[in-house]
């Protein structure tokens, strides 16, 4: 259990990095509203991906199944916390002088967050794996379904840059997100 303490840490200053990361790009827009143009779309991804760092910290709970660490798990869990890092700074950069605001910057590098943020989805697999067995019959199928649409929707907002998709898929994910941690943790 101390060396799970020890990854818990790690995997905190992580995912707090990513959250202080999006919060100070939030507040950032308060304090200078007229500094870069806000974009709606970008703001939702910005809710998704908020929404999705707090539940993958709960989510890394499942990880004190693992009676045995090595150093090989160690680095892959905090590879797999740092994506959510870049997609924050994906988000939010420190400075968009090159850009004409945000929708600019976010159809510029929408590869980029679509890119990382797919790719967290194709290493859920494997760390939902290393919780167990019984931790990944518990989420059924709909586990395996999820994983595959949301990496094939990522992979189509890559390749599109009609504002009306992109705004869907930010509401899709926002709400099956949302969804699916009422049904894992919050029904009785």
């Amino acid at each position: 259990m101390d060396q799970f303490v020890h990854v818990r840490t790690i995997i905190g200053i992580i995912l707090g990095l990513s959250i202080t990361h999006i919060v100070q790009g939030i507040v950032k827009l308060i304090a200078h509203p007229t500094k870069n143009k806000v974009y709606w779309v970008h703001l939702l991804w910005v809710a998704f991906l908020f929404l999705l760092i707090i539940h993958f910290w709960w989510w890394e709970f499942g990880l004190r199944e693992i009676q045995h660490w090595n150093f090989l798990l160690y680095l892959f869990v905090i590879a797999y916390a740092t994506l959510f890092y870049a997609s924050a700074y994906l988000l939010f950069p420190n400075a968009l002088d090159e850009y004409d605001g945000f929708k600019h910057y976010y159809y510029s590098r929408k590869n980029w967050f679509f890119g990382a943020l797919s790719l967290t989805y194709c290493l859920d697999i494997i760390d939902t794996r290393l919780k167990g067995s019984a931790h990944l019959a518990a989420l059924g199928n709909e586990y395996y379904v999820n994983l595959c649409i949301h990496i094939l929707l990522c992979l189509f907002a890559m390749n599109t840059k009609n504002e009306k998709i992109h705004a869907l898929l930010a509401i899709a994910f926002i709400l099956y997100q949302a969804s699916f941690i009422y049904r894992m943790y919050l029904l009785l």
